[in-house]
């Protein structure tokens, strides 16, 4: 199963489901404003990847944390603040099978589905 992770107002997600969509992928979306990050989850996306991957640096939100959060931002901080607020991470981010991307680029879609 292809679940693709995200919030839905997100133009990235909405291009993510559209491509997929058109191309007859079957998806489950789990938006994190209604359907949360659990511990569990985001533990399996950081066991697949890195913060420096992860973290939307560009967002508001991270924009908004306080500078001492932003300068001081080891694993345990970035767990943390994730799991407070889901909108620090990049989007979408796309499991299949053994498949984990972070981002939605056609061409990327294109290689892993195709």
């Amino acid at each position: 199963m292809t679940t693709l992770y995200g919030i839905k107002n997100c133009d990235t997600i909405k291009k993510a489901r559209k491509w997929l969509e058109e191309n007859n992928i079957s998806y489950q979306f789990h938006d994190y404003r209604q359907d949360g990050l659990s511990e569990e989850l985001l533990t399996s996306f950081v066991e697949r990847s890195n913060w420096d991957n992860l973290l939307n640096k560009r967002s508001t939100t991270y924009r908004n944390l306080p500078d001492d959060i932003k300068n001081n931002l080891s694993d345990e901080v970035a767990y943390t603040q994730v799991l407070e607020q889901p909108t620090l991470l990049k989007r979408p981010i796309l499991v299949s099978k053994d498949t984990f991307a972070i981002g939605f680029k056609a061409a990327q879609y294109q290689e892993i589905f195709c």
